[in-house]
């Protein structure tokens, strides 16, 4: 089986991260907690003048770098591969690349080993990408083609309101993927 995974929210916490380096850095500022998240993009549920505050914190150098893993989602991956199946990382940089790009790969690196860098897919549209089943936290992946691939959605508050049938987290990812 060809499995792929996206990274941000599936493997590091990106959404944790910022959580935690906004409220250090704008206390003041109210935005909507993770828990109370229905959409995907936190720029879709904030106040308009605080996008380039928002964009600031996730874009800065060294940010996706030194993400924090998603408790068992690295170990899950690599028990995934050992046995057997075909596991790349599927993920789409930020639009604002700079910092991004590069430091997906030494993320990878550094979590996963060097290997793991030669099992990058880097796109803005996923449904381009052949496999069998794509781990993603995004509820609606929609691109240019129809997608070969079931998707399997990575439950987040913010995609808890669709209706997808099947949703798994990294503590039961064998019940979902291998039905065990």
């Amino acid at each position: 089986m060809l499995i792929l995974t996206d990274m941000d929210d599936v493997l590091s916490d990106f959404d944790g991260e910022f959580y935690r380096k906004w409220n250090n850095v704008h206390p003041e500022k109210p935005i909507t907690p993770p828990h109370e998240r229905t959409k995907f993009y936190l720029s879709d549920e904030s106040p308009e003048e605080y996008l380039e505050l928002i964009r600031g914190i996730y874009t800065a150098p060294g940010f996706v770098k030194n993400l924090p893993e998603i408790p068992g989602g690295v170990q899950a991956i690599k028990e995934i591969a050992e046995r057997g199946h075909t596991v790349f990382i599927c993920t789409t940089p930020l639009n604002h690349y700079q910092n991004c790009v590069l430091e997906k790969y030494e993320w990878i690196e550094e979590h996963l080993g060097y290997e793991w860098t030669k099992k990058i897919i880097l796109t803005k549209d996923k449904t381009l990408v052949q496999g069998d089943i794509l781990i993603d936290d995004k509820p609606e992946i929609t691109g240019a083609a129809k997608p070969v691939w079931e998707h399997i959605v990575f439950d987040k508050p913010y995609n808890r309101h669709t209706n997808h049938a099947k949703r798994m987290t990294w503590k039961n990812y064998k019940e979902i993927l291998f039905k065990e």
